[in-house]
């Protein structure tokens, strides 16, 4: 299971945004006239692993949209993660982000990938309990997405001093007996994985032992102390509670591509 290092393409991407502002202008102009940024422009401390722009995710590799490991959210969002990243850091962590902006063009590649029944190559390490076509239906995946919006966040926690890296297999039995595949990537164990589409990936939930639930449990009331409320099918996901962009609006979601 390879996949670009996401450390390493957060390093490569400041710098080269750094030499020249020329070359951080990827952002449509209308959209940064709307308050879409980097998030390294406000805060280049937090780490990126974009799973979507690499072969590790339920896909099994790049979507459509994702041309760069950078992370884009609205300003709101990306101020208020600095100020999840100032606290955390105190605690001895790190921010990881695993996805923020996500183009409409990529949840129409989830949608034509769940109705491929042929493709579940990933099948066993994220979704083995859930048919593929049946995860918009459960709401592991929106047809319209917030993260189209801009000012949703897939994220963890990493240790400071511990590094990102590639993916380790783990057989992991859950209290109900089952065993799941853990996919170890050196950030703080959640219990389950970045995007488990399972029970188990919920926020709270009998499966998993009372460690993970209260690493789940600082990791939402950090988050909720800075504006953002989580999503209780994902450990992971979290939404900013006063986002600029109102879901009820057609125009609310954007589709220009991540580079």
């Amino acid at each position: 299971m390879n996949f670009i290092q996401p450390k390493m393409a957060l390093l490569v991407c400041m710098a080269s945004c750094f030499m020249s502002f020329k070359v951080c202008r990827p952002i449509p102009q209308y959209a940064r006239d709307k308050g879409f940024v980097y998030l390294h422009e406000v805060d280049p401390t937090i780490l990126v692993s974009l799973r979507y722009y690499s072969d590790e995710n339920f896909v099994g590799r790049t979507v459509d949209g994702y041309k760069k490991a950078v992370v884009i959210l609205t300003r709101q969002a990306a101020e208020a993660l600095k100020k999840v990243q100032e606290v955390v850091k105190k605690d001895g962590y790190c921010l990881v982000v695993y996805d923020a902006y996500r183009p409409q063009q990529s949840v129409d590649y989830f949608k034509r990938w769940s109705d491929d029944y042929s493709d579940c190559t990933k099948e066993s390490y994220y979704y083995p309990r859930v048919a593929k076509d049946k995860l918009f239906e459960l709401d592991y995946i929106a047809a319209r997405s917030g993260h189209s919006r801009g000012s949703t966040v897939d994220l963890t926690i990493i240790k400071i001093g511990d590094a990102l890296r590639e993916v380790e297999e783990k057989d992991r039995t859950l209290r109900d007996g089952y065993t799941i595949k853990y996919l170890d990537d050196g950030t703080v164990d959640m219990g389950s994985s970045f995007d488990m589409f399972d029970t188990v990936s919920h926020s709270q939930n009998d499966l998993i032992d009372d460690m993970y639930k209260e690493r789940r449990a600082y990791l939402k009331k950090v988050m909720e102390d800075a504006g953002f409320k989580n999503y209780s099918k994902e450990w992971w996901h979290f939404n900013l509670k006063n986002e600029p962009f109102p879901p009820d609006q057609e125009s609310s979601y954007f589709n220009f591509p991540i580079e």
